[in-house]
């Protein structure tokens, strides 16, 4: 499994995932949404609950593909990617929604990484 300083753990049905936030999963939200910013507020005002289960599937499966690609990209053994079908029918929506915080966790570790080092690049001199 990768670092877990940039991920956060869920379990789904027996198996242990793990949601990283990369830039390719940030590209797939920006179209999403319009962006990170709007994530949180999105998730957090959805009026329409079936909508809002949607959008933590589709989002915890985004996430946790991640892992998957990666591993996949790095080993010879290919792992299958994460459905949002096979997230709908092995987890409960209570389940989904403790995920939330996997989710914002995720986004954290993985946006402060980036913030992180965007600024140690301004601070080396030019030339």
């Amino acid at each position: 499994m990768q670092d877990t300083d940039r991920s956060a753990i869920i379990k789904i049905g027996d198996e242990e995932y793990q949601l990283i936030l990369t830039t390719k999963a940030t590209k797939e939200i920006a179209k999403r949404y319009g962006g990170l910013e709007n994530l949180g507020a999105k998730l957090m005002k959805t009026e329409n609950f079936e909508m809002a289960l949607d959008e933590v599937v589709w989002l915890i499966t985004l996430l946790a593909n991640q892992s998957i690609l990666i591993h996949n990209l790095k080993n010879k053994d290919k792992r299958d990617l994460l459905t949002e079908e096979a997230v709908e029918l092995l987890t409960s929506p209570l389940e989904l929604a403790a995920y939330k915080n996997a989710i914002m966790e995720a986004m954290f570790k993985g946006t402060k990484r980036n913030i992180e080092s965007e600024d140690d690049s301004k601070n080396t001199p030019a030339g």
